[in-house]
């Protein structure tokens, strides 16, 4: 009698992967349906039924993604990013507003997020040009993946959806660090993003936090002096790029370092003021005191804390929560899915999902070390980047450590976008797992 013998190609997935995001996808299907109980025990929302269906048809997802030899398909994926741009496009001036952003496509109340599916094809992408520009220099590849990933970013401003825009970034910094690019510029852009980030704050953070008159608030309203700020900012790093170039001495090259940081996040901070909403720069801000927009753009991390706190060492039990039944927390089967969980099942359910997340990273770590092929290690690479950045956004923003972006907690909030994304991104895993030992 013959023993049924698992195919050479299954034997090597690593089911470990799967099965920590069997448990995380189960874990949000329960937490969305307690999501949607009133105070009186009350079903309101069937949006858990709706998740059932999108991890259904996400597994189909799954099973083609796994299919895909992505390394024989690398030279195609530049039409695949040609295309997901067109869309980008065509969702900027046609698609559905929904909370403010016009990010949507689709007909009537069915849609789908085109920004979920650009970070996925903008990995495929970058990966197939940092894999063939591997003798080029560090700061070519800074440059040409910048603009790789930079021109998606600028579509989904527009829109404006900043939250998912802003994932582009840990992705770029994770696929660069893989590459072996020059760690200087790695910093750069962790630094840029700092600095922009306090640069666009400013201008509130001065009215919120300091009396009126203060020096802050002085400086944005009269731009001749931001301005002289600016032109002196680019004047020393223009004279020190200079001294680095003509006596090679270090310190002329690291003066010239920060300044240039200072003077790009300068042009990307005013861009962003630009585009960005009022009410979505407060979210950036709110994370450092709540207080100062309690029943505005604060309210959410106020609550969000509130239920978190009241779940104490065990939690109130499934079904029993009580800020997320009484409706306190908005947004609460989505954005804020994690204070749900918190609430109901304490510290400890919160450190199990937390170290569940932890070992799903942990084997995709073990994936990229293991991986042969360098275009199936950047990618992984890429793709960790994404799905960590939204988990330490998503939970930090829920224990009001980090700002408010509208980025979803994968495999846990509702959402089909996301959820396919993230499926989708967990395919192309496995799939590189099963040929890990491919050269």
């Amino acid at each position: 009698m013959k023993t049924l013998q698992v195919p050479k190609f299954l034997s090597d997935m690593d089911y470990l992967i799967f099965t920590s995001v069997f448990f995380l996808i189960g874990i949000g299907i329960l937490s969305i349906a307690s999501a949607g109980v009133d105070a009186d025990g009350f079903r309101f929302s069937n949006e858990y039924l709706k998740q059932i269906i999108w991890a259904v048809s996400g597994f189909i997802l799954m099973l083609l993604a796994i299919s895909l030899d992505i390394s024989r398909l690398k030279d195609y994926f530049i039409f695949a990013y040609l295309f997901i741009l067109l869309i980008l496009i065509y969702t900027r001036f046609a698609g559905k507003v929904v909370n403010g952003a016009r990010a949507w496509i689709g007909v009537g109340d069915y849609g789908i997020q085109p920004s979920e599916f650009a970070k996925i094809i903008t990995i495929l992408f970058l990966a197939r040009y940092l894999d063939a520009a591997e003798m080029e220099s560090s700061f070519k590849r800074l440059v040409i993946s910048s603009l790789i990933i930079g021109i998606p970013v600028l579509l989904i401003l527009s829109q404006p959806d900043f939250g998912s825009a802003l994932v582009f970034f840990p992705i770029l910094i994770a696929m660069l660090f893989m590459a072996d690019v020059d760690k200087r510029y790695v910093y750069f852009i962790l630094g840029t993003l700092l600095t922009t980030f306090l640069l666009l704050i400013m201008p509130l953070a001065g009215s919120y936090f300091f009396p009126k008159g203060n020096p802050v608030e002085l400086l944005y309203q009269r731009r001749i002096i931001l301005n002289v700020i600016t032109m002196f900012s680019i004047a020393v790093f223009a004279l020190s790029a200079y001294g680095w170039i003509k006596f090679k001495k270090r310190y002329y090259f690291w003066i010239s370092y920060f300044f240039s940081i200072f003077n790009v996040s300068i042009i990307i901070s005013f861009i962003a003021q630009k585009i960005l909403k009022e009410y979505q720069i407060m979210r950036l801000m709110v994370f450092l005191n709540p207080r100062v927009d309690p029943q505005g753009a604060g309210w959410n991390i106020i609550q969000s804390i509130t239920a978190i706190g009241s779940g104490g060492f065990s939690g109130k039990g499934y079904l029993q929560g009580t800020q997320s039944h009484a409706r306190f927390i908005p947004q609460q089967s989505t954005d804020f899915i994690f204070s749900i969980i918190a609430e109901e099942w304490g510290f400890v359910g919160s450190l199990v999902l937390v170290g569940l997340f932890c070992f799903f990273f942990y084997r995709i770590v073990l994936l990229i070390e293991s991986t042969k092929d360098r275009y199936s290690a950047l990618v992984a690479s890429g793709i960790f980047g994404m799905l960590v950045f939204h988990f330490i956004i998503n939970v930090g923003m829920a224990i009001g450590i980090m700002p408010i972006t509208g980025i979803p907690l994968y495999f846990i909030s509702y959402g089909g976008s996301s959820l396919w994304a993230a499926m989708t991104a967990v395919g192309i895993l496995l799939g590189i797992s099963a040929r890990r030992y491919r050269m």
